[in-house]
């Protein structure tokens, strides 16, 4: 089987899992053990898959042992847990969100004692979907992306379209999507490392979790309330174009064989 070949056969291998988790899973079986399961399969394919490939490890998908790596996704994780803060308090003081008078915030204990899940479940389906959206278009595709734009808009694109569940919500969702998948493409092409965007795809996820848990909030205005998110990944945008000044990966276009 030549490359190109096997470059069509990881995407299907990735696309199918990672669908399948909530078509199969959640939607067909409704059955949240093997949603999860799924999805970890995804992330587990990616290893062999990259190998396959050619590459070491996860770099295929621009997971390689990069020396600021860990640096890119903890940065990342704040920067979208901040972001969605921010977001969440425009929404209340805009009158977009308000709080919940059914709601209560999750006591301390019980929080602590739901943060480990809630951290695992957030960062595999981020990191699953960053794989196939963004880190396999940038490297184990082989395509030589000469311009940024090119590739952010590109990547941005598959990002939405992933969506297949929520495509069709309408343009105002897939504006939103697109905001996160602009955000999460300019961290990775910015820094050359796939764990940039993980963070603020993680970080924006665990975020909407523990916002849910600390300060439960109703929709007041559903027809504004994406645009809190489309302004808030604007924004990591801006601000992963000032930080994110050098790659700590190789060009990434030909195998680490």
């Amino acid at each position: 089987m030549n490359q190109r070949s096997r470059i069509v056969v990881s995407f299907v291998v990735l696309f199918v899992l990672y669908q399948s988790a909530e078509g199969v899973g959640a939607r067909l079986l409704h059955s949240f053990p093997i949603q999860a399961g799924l999805m970890t399969a995804c992330v587990l394919a990616a290893w062999p898959l990259s190998h396959w490939l050619g590459f070491r490890g996860y770099g295929a998908w621009a997971l390689g042992r990069a020396r600021r790596g860990w640096s890119w996704l903890a940065g990342g994780l704040l920067l979208a847990i901040a972001a969605k803060a921010a977001a969440a308090w425009l929404g209340l003081r805009s009158g977009i969100l308000v709080p919940s008078p059914a709601g209560s915030a999750m006591p301390s204990p019980v929080l602590l004692a739901a943060l480990p899940m809630m951290l695992l479940s957030t960062f595999v389906p981020s990191l699953a979907e960053d794989i196939l959206t963004r880190g396999f278009w940038y490297r184990a595709a082989g395509i030589a992306w000469r311009r940024g734009a090119a590739f952010v808009g590109f990547s941005a694109t598959m990002y939405v379209l992933n969506h297949v569940y929520r495509i069709g919500n309408g343009p105002l969702e897939w504006l939103s999507l697109a905001s996160m998948g602009i955000a999460c493409a300019t961290a990775l092409w910015r820094t050359g490392s796939l764990w940039a965007a993980v963070g603020l795809h993680w970080g924006w996820n665990l975020a909407n979790g523990l916002v849910d848990a600390l300060v439960p909030m109703d929709i007041a205005l559903p027809a504004h309330a994406p645009l809190l998110s489309i302004a808030a990944n604007l924004a990591l945008t801006v601000v992963v174009l000032a930080l994110g000044r050098g790659r700590d990966l190789p060009e990434p276009r030909a195998p680490n064989a």
